[in-house]
């Protein structure tokens, strides 16, 4: 595992990891682990929240343990279930004995099924736990993660508390769909990540798109910067723009013009709306 001396280090350490961060994002991350707390990362879709925790995880030298949120997710998703199968067969196996020799046997480690945060926690070696789009679950989930963000440890029923054998650096990322409980923002450091500016996006452009002209990386940024103040349901995102570039790349174009921009708008923008929104201000026929 890698430590850095300040945030410039850590700066330099994300890009060699192909995250190109700014002085404000370093600084956030670099604080994070010299106070062992959790960041918030809130920002619209597709600006590089799960890309930080991605390169964190590279640049610290630490295994990525991931938890995808989703509308529904429960405690045996998030924290652990039991392998009930298991247990069944070891019911099936000890038939004729009483319920009190059973029932500290069926529920030990051996028939554990840790999920993300669990694992996370009890990492022989410090991990990266990406919380990734906490904002989907319901407000009651939220409390699942409070004991593990605040005392990294997790409460079962049949076993007691278990501790964290390492205290894993957390990245919890919101698009900011709903607003988050003050108890849980309470126990993070708060990062937002917006689009970057133009000399931020091309050089991340001309880093994540090997063989792109500069001149074609400064034309696809220029326009795309100029397309997100139109009215749209989603503007194009970070991710959006290295797909258009590499499009661009992948058929030869030298540089962007009318009929280029109509044949792969499709790349850049994810609702036929929008499309038919640039098309008609930039005057460019769509397929």
């Amino acid at each position: 595992m890698t430590e850095y001396p300040d945030s410039a280090a850590l700066a330099a350490a994300l890009e060699s990891a192909g995250y190109l961060s700014d002085a404000h994002i370093a600084q956030v991350a670099f604080l994070a682990g010299r106070l062992g707390k959790p960041i918030l990362v809130e920002g619209p879709a597709g600006v590089g929240k799960t890309e930080l925790a991605k390169a964190l995880a590279l640049a610290h030298d630490r295994r990525l343990i991931r938890l995808q949120c989703y509308e529904g997710l429960d405690e045996a998703k998030a924290l652990y279930e039991w392998n009930y199968r298991k247990q069944l067969l070891r019911l099936q196996a000890d038939q004729g004995k009483e319920w009190t020799e059973l029932e500290g046997d069926i529920f030990g480690e051996d028939f554990l099924l840790a999920r993300p945060l669990l694992e996370a926690i009890r990492s022989p070696e410090p991990a990266v736990l990406l919380i990734d789009e906490v904002d989907r679950v319901e407000i009651e989930t939220e409390a699942l993660l409070l004991e593990v963000l605040s005392d990294f440890q997790v409460t079962i029923p049949e076993m007691g508390t278990i501790k964290a054998t390492s205290h894993p650096m957390v990245v919890l990322t919101s698009n900011n769909t709903r607003e988050l409980s003050e108890a849980l923002k309470r126990r993070c450091l708060f990062l937002h990540i917006g689009y970057p500016d133009l000399e931020r996006e091309r050089a991340i452009l001309l880093a994540r798109v090997p063989g792109l002209p500069e001149t074609l990386a400064d034309q696809v940024t220029r326009l795309v910067r100029s397309i997100r103040n139109f009215p749209l349901r989603k503007a194009p995102s970070i991710s959006e723009s290295i797909d258009w570039a590499t499009t661009l790349l992948e058929i030869g174009a030298a540089e962007i013009d009318e009929d280029i921009v109509g044949d792969t708008l499709h790349v850049l923008l994810k609702h036929q709306t929008d499309i038919e929104v640039v098309a008609k201000d930039l005057d460019v026929e769509t397929p």
